[in-house]
């Protein structure tokens, strides 16, 4: 794929190229023409050239563009075709097939060339050397005719006989190397053959006989050899070397062939070689080399006829050519690599083989051409090698590696092609499949919304009732109706927002807030929470929080997912804890292990209720935050805006198994079946618990012993939040009041408890005496001198509160002494509760109505408030909520009707819109109030004192799902309220949009 990638990113580039140059060039020929060149020149051939630059530059151009869109059509826009490719593949093996089939010709061809040229080489050395030694022999015998002229025929006496001529060839024959012997022939005329023979002491002998009955060497006796018959002239020979001296008395003219080469080498006056024959005695292949010797010396224009006439005898050297050719090659023993065959091709027709022979497995031959003087004789040396050519392997490996290679990258093409179609059509079926999971995803949201919309419309409506219904006057048991119902219908609602929270993680939707709170204030609604269903586990299970002096007040952050996981944990220590206590722990974690007293430890006796718990240490062994001693690291921020918390929820129940811990934080996984039905549950806290704390850039982790208990760790980074007036003035607004009562500060208390746990909790106010239950039911007549000395203070005795798990368990009507009974403080010990309790007891500040007081009833007095619902339910319950805090309330059931009644100017100071009705839905009426009010803004004349008309509209939504929030900001809603809601959640709303409230 990457292959057709860089072919295509390369066609792209360079027609951008192309493209750029060709405007470029257009643009400075046009300006040149245009500008320059038109003024300078004659109109007539200038127009004509402008015209073809013009014609010429537009056809350029209109084919770029034509091969520009046929790339896009052909490659960048189409798929690739299987098939297409496939036939590129064949096109593409057969160009290299035939391309490696002309490489393995070319490489053979030039392998061959190199074996001619070496092959020429050897044979052109051998030719020239047997040549030049042949002319050094060829002019040593013809400085013997010059001899034998000068010295037999100028000198009278002769100064040469056949003694003398012998010795003298003998000593000299190494400067006549290719000669294997020299003889002298001398002219003899039919008148003188008498005379001469008597002289001589010898028959002049007949030599044309030897030629048809070739005798062998040792057979060879010239004794039998018959008289040369009668003619005009004789040539025998006088003297001879030695080793032909057997030729003394031959006639050479008696030789048909000898007598041709004779009478040519007088006229001539140059050396004549005969053609190859058997020598005498050898019967080797020879030739001889005849110089004719001359009475005088003859100009060189002399006619033949002189030249005859001049004529005294004839030399001759006899050359033995198979054995000068094997003395020459043994010379080059070395390299010996090749055949050598000497022929004389005088005629070419039928040449004469003198040397060598035609055995050779080479159809290689090199032919090179032989001078021996002799003009009318050919010669010339043939060579082979010995050797057959070997197999050209490099061609071959060479070709057969192209075709493997051309092979693999065709193969590599096309499984990249079908990569790329494969790829397309997943691509495609994943389009396909993507947009069918977005349409399940908002088949998915849709059906969240409107399920989720369905339930709480009328949930809304039954939990709005049943707190209105606890506004009248109901006696005990209609009370615990409610009550009971109230629960149920919470429960509802709570595991509906499970199931949409854990469908917000899976969709990745779920969104934090940015706000401030007070910690202490969350962790003390979350045991107000928890506290009734401790109390129905018994008198054996203590709840408790302890939140560090190091945590800051005021933090900024979400509240409500903070507030979640707290509970989700709790939820499950509730779930599974039957007697002990569950403890939650909050530090700063660069405190965590300097500011604990408490040390979690598998005894009893350090422990909330003396039960033994697990090593909480061991749950954030794997934070990040920590190292794997366990002792803290600093936070990456030097920065105190950003507060590292960790807490830990602490119980005594059940534990978790071993085999079921690694799936713990699975959605929808239980320990085991059977829990679902025993103590119910989704299965998804833990899950959305997890990916909470994930958000927060902080862990969870845990650590659980089988019947032991266990411990749940968590860090979150928060900010730091300043708590200035304005602050806590919002905060007393939102109920979250402070922690200890102004009026109790300066009072000083004891505390007595026998574990310094429970005593640490239970410090939180410090002016009476405060006793655990068990210390004061231990020893009555301890408890009974205890009080008595309270009676002995000068001042007033102190109060004395009873600290208890449940007021039936305390002995609190059992009066002491006839001192008093002790006032009993119910755990858990929430400050918002004790602090209430005390000023109960005490006699000072509020006494803790929950019933709202009239000074709540008087909030909203003077504020006028539409609220828009097409359902009559929810538009009772909202207007009962709102006229608590003394709102003016009115309703409309469309929002059509809401756009009426809000055309300004108008007299709301507020509006609650519901988002899903009939005919014209929230957000469309929200439009049209929002341009009404654009509208009338921008016709009326104001100043400075005159602020533009903006009422204040909150949606009232059952859809808890993101997307409705933010197309609730969009369309220039100013918040929202999720249904079930609360008075106070009406309350808090109003108070945040609604000036001087």
């Amino acid at each position: 794929m990457s292959l057709l990638h860089v072919f295509g990113f390369g066609l792209k580039v360079g027609h951008s190229l192309w493209m750029l140059c060709c405007w470029v060039v257009s643009v400075v020929s046009m300006n040149w023409f245009i500008h320059g060149g038109i003024e300078n020149t004659k109109t007539g051939f200038l127009g004509d050239g402008r015209k073809m630059w013009v014609e010429c530059w537009e056809r350029i151009l209109g084919k770029s563009w034509k091969i520009h869109n046929f790339y896009y059509q052909s490659i960048g826009s189409k798929k690739v075709r299987i098939v297409w490719w496939r036939r590129v593949l064949a096109l593409w093996l057969l160009f290299w097939v035939l391309a490696s089939m002309w490489v393995f010709w070319y490489m053979n061809g030039q392998t061959t060339e190199r074996r001619k040229e070496a092959l020429a080489s050897m044979c052109d050395e051998r030719a020239r050397m047997l040549q030049d030694q042949f002319n050094v022999s060829m002019n040593h015998v013809q400085a013997m005719s010059i001899l034998i002229s000068t010295f037999h025929h100028g000198k009278n006496p002769s100064a040469i006989d056949q003694r003398t001529f012998a010795r003298y060839t003998e000593r000299t024959a190494f400067e006549r190397p290719l000669t294997s012997g020299v003889a002298y022939a001398v002219r003899v005329l039919r008148s003188e053959r008498e005379q001469f023979e008597k002289q001589q002491g010898w028959t002049i002998k007949r030599m044309d006989e030897l030629g048809h009955n070739p005798v062998q060497k040792d057979d060879y006796t010239p004794e039998a050899l018959e008289p040369s018959p009668i003619q005009e002239e004789y040539a025998p020979v006088i003297f001879a070397q030695d080793t032909i001296s057997h030729v003394v008395s031959v006639d050479v003219l008696s030789g048909k062939e000898d007598r041709e080469n004779v009478l040519r080498a007088r006229a001539s006056g140059k050396g004549v070689l005969t053609a190859p024959f058997r020598l005498l005695k050898s019967n080797r292949l020879g030739v001889i080399l005849t110089f004719a010797v001359y009475k005088r010396d003859l100009p060189s224009n002399a006619t033949p006829e002189d030249r005859i006439e001049a004529t005294d005898g004839y030399l001759g050297g006899v050359f033995d050519i198979e054995s000068l050719v094997e003395k020459l090659l043994q010379q080059l023993a070395s390299k010996q690599t090749i055949f050598v065959n000497v022929y004389d091709t005088t005629n070419p027709s039928h040449p004469i083989s003198m040397y060598g022979s035609n055995v050779s497995n080479d159809e290689l031959e090199h032919f090179s051409s032989l001078n021996f003087g002799d003009p009318y004789r050919k010669h010339e040396m043939r060579c082979r090698f010995k050797q057959k050519s070997p197999w050209p392997w490099l061609a071959i490996t060479t070709s057969v590696a192209i075709v493997v290679i051309a092979s693999l990258v065709g193969q590599i093409l096309y499984a990249t092609v079908s990569r790329i179609v494969k790829v397309e059509e997943d691509y495609k079926e994943m389009m396909e499949l993507n947009k069918k999971a977005a349409a399940a995803d908002i088949a998915k949201s849709q059906f969240l919304a409107t399920v989720s919309h369905e339930i709480r419309t009328p949930m809304n409506g039954v939990l709005g009732m049943l707190d209105m219904l606890m506004d009248t006057e109901l006696d005990g048991t209609q009370q615990d109706y409610v009550r009971t119902a109230q629960g149920s219908g919470k429960t509802l609602v709570s595991l509906i927002n499970e199931v949409l929270d854990q469908a917000k993680v899976e969709s990745g939707k779920l969104e934090l807030e940015e706000v401030s709170f007070d910690l202490r204030a969350v962790l003390d609604d979350v045991l107000s929470l928890f506290s009734g269903k401790s109390q129905e586990k018994g008198v054996e299970l203590e709840l408790a929080v302890y939140i560090s002096d190091r945590v800051p007040k005021i933090l900024v952050g979400d509240p409500v997912r903070f507030r979640q996981i707290i509970s989700n944990l709790m939820g499950n220590s509730i779930k599974f804890t039957k007697a002990g206590h569950i403890f939650i722990t909050v530090h700063l974690v660069e405190e965590m292990m300097d500011s604990i007293e408490v040390e979690t430890l598998s005894s009893s006796k350090n422990t909330l209720s003396g039960y033994p718990v697990a090593d909480r240490r061991r749950s954030w062994e794997g934070f990040r935050a920590f190292n794997q001693d366990g002792s803290t690291c600093s936070l990456k921020s030097s920065s105190s805006d950003f507060i590292n918390l960790i807490v830990s929820v602490e119980d005594t129940g059940a534990g978790i198994p071993l085999e079921a811990q690694s799936r713990i934080f699975t959605p929808f996984m239980q320990v085991d079946p059977s829990i679902s039905r025993t103590h119910g549950g989704t299965g998804i806290g833990l899950s959305i618990s997890n990916y909470l704390v994930s958000r927060m850039n902080g862990e969870i982790g845990f650590v659980s012993v089988p019947e032991i208990g266990s411990t749940f760790t968590f860090t979150a980074v928060l900010r730091n939040g300043s708590s200035n007036s304005n602050e806590e003035q919002s905060q007393q607004m939102n109920g979250q009041s402070n922690s200890v009562s102004s009026e109790l500060k300066g009072m000083t208390a004891l505390l007595v408890d026998h574990r310094p746990t429970r005593a640490k909790v239970g410090n939180i106010v410090i002016n009476m005496v405060l006793v655990e239950q068990e210390v004061w039911e231990r020893d009555a007549s301890t408890s009974t001198l205890f009080t008595s000395n309270l009676r002995k203070f000068d001042h007033g005795a102190p109060k004395l509160f009873l600290l208890a798990k449940h007021t039936s368990s305390s002995r609190m009507n059992t009066t002491i002494s006839g001192v008093y009974s002790p006032t009993v403080i119910t755990k858990p010990l929430r400050a918002s509760k004790v602090s209430a309790d005390l000023q109960r007891a005490l006699g000072i500040g509020n006494k803790g109505n929950p019933i709202p007081s009239l000074s709540l009833r008087n909030l909203l007095i003077g504020r006028k408030i539409l609220i828009v619902d097409d359902n009559k339910v929810n538009l009772r319950v909202a207007a009962g909520a709102l006229k608590k805090y003394g709102a003016d309330v009115e309703c409309a059931e469309s929002g059509i009707k809401a756009t009426n009644m809000l055309k300004p100017p108008h007299p709301f100071h507020a509006c609650f819109m519901d988002i899903q009705m009939p005919g014209m839905d929230g957000f469309q009426a929200t439009r049209i109030i929002r341009e009404e009010e654009h509208r009338y803004n921008n016709s009326i004349h104001h100043d400075d004192n005159v602020s533009n008309w903006h009422v204040p509209i909150l949606a009232m939504t059952a859809d808890v799902i993101q997307a409705t929030h933010e197309e609730c900001l969009k369309c220039g809603m100013d918040g929202y309220v999720s249904k079930p809601f609360e008075a106070v959640q009406l309350y808090r709303e109003v108070s945040r949009v609604v000036p001087f409230v």
